[in-house]
């Protein structure tokens, strides 16, 4: 029983360790804060944005941008120093160049070869409804 009440009483504690607090002198800096976590990609979640990451690695990052725009970094020189150090992948607007091509062009090449492939089976059907009229 005492076990079961001291759960109780720590659980709320537990809880609310949890909760990322960041102090900003301007809200300049936390408007800026905000776009950034937004921006920028965890590496380990892969589909989530170091805001919405629970990760301790996206807990770090946090930290991380909080610190360095408190130093006076640039939003430019935050995104290139995590650039820097996780590859383009961490940076949801990745630029555009050799090694990101494929992110910024495979949509429209994989769109292209669907469409080819639709209207070459559009015209085998055609054709094989002309060989039957031509038949009978």
């Amino acid at each position: 029983m005492k076990k079961l009440i001291w759960l109780l009483v720590l659980l709320p504690a537990m809880a609310s360790a949890v909760i990322d607090v960041y102090q900003f002198e301007q809200p300049e800096q936390e408007r800026r804060f905000r776009g950034l976590i937004e921006q920028l990609r965890c590496p380990k979640c892969q589909n989530q944005s170091i805001s919405d990451s629970d990760a301790d690695i996206a807990q770090d990052m946090r930290a991380q941008v909080s610190t360095m725009i408190r130093d006076g970094r640039s939003d430019e020189e935050i995104v290139q120093y995590f650039t820097d150090r996780y590859g383009d992948f961490v940076n949801y607007k990745p630029p555009v160049n050799a090694q990101t091509m494929i992110l910024w062009a495979g949509p429209g090449v994989v769109f292209f070869i669907g469409l080819v492939l639709v209207i070459v089976q559009i015209r085998r059907a055609r054709g094989l409804v002309q060989e039957k009229d031509s038949e009978a």
